[in-house]
């Protein structure tokens, strides 16, 4: 597909057709990605998207508990002073 570079500004830029950008999830940003001579855009990952509705929903029904001390029984704190 061959699209043209628009003025912006000092820059340019290329402009994507809605069904693009709605076949291939793009939103408000996008990871450049330079390799080999080509210029890759991918959606920008959200690893984290929805943690912190899922920890709330976690400390409502009580299960945002400690699987572990948080000191073993033989850790010698004085070490550290």
């Amino acid at each position: 597909m061959e699209v043209s570079l628009i003025k912006i500004g000092n820059s340019r830029g290329i402009r994507l057709s809605k069904t693009l950008l709605e076949k291939y999830n793009l939103r408000d940003k996008v990871e450049l990605i330079l390799e080999q001579g080509f210029i890759i855009l991918k959606p920008a990952s959200q690893p984290r998207k929805g943690w912190e509705e899922a920890f709330k929903e976690m400390n409502e029904q009580g299960d945002d508990q400690l699987l572990f001390d948080d000191v073993f029984e033989d850790e010698d704190l004085d070490e550290w002073n």
